[in-house]
């Protein structure tokens, strides 16, 4: 048998939007929350940038604790 496969969640800027209105929270509160810039969201938002890494894992784990509901995606 092979090793499941680990659910991570792809993070594009409706997702992100989504979950700052699900905490409602301004893009500079969310950005002191997860340790970032305010631009760095507007970016994640405006989708010039996705959100990867740390920073995906970070928005998964505040998304849970914050019981916001959305579809894993399966790499």
């Amino acid at each position: 048998m092979g090793k499941p496969k680990e659910v991570v969640h792809q993070w594009d800027g409706k997702k992100v939007r989504a979950l700052r209105g699900h905490m409602k929270m301004t893009q500079r509160e969310m950005a002191a929350e997860l340790g970032t810039r305010q631009q760095t969201i507007s970016e994640w938002e405006k989708e010039m940038y996705k959100p990867r890494g740390a920073s995906a894992t970070l928005l998964t784990i505040v998304a849970e604790r914050a019981d916001f509901k959305y579809q894993a995606d399966r790499e």
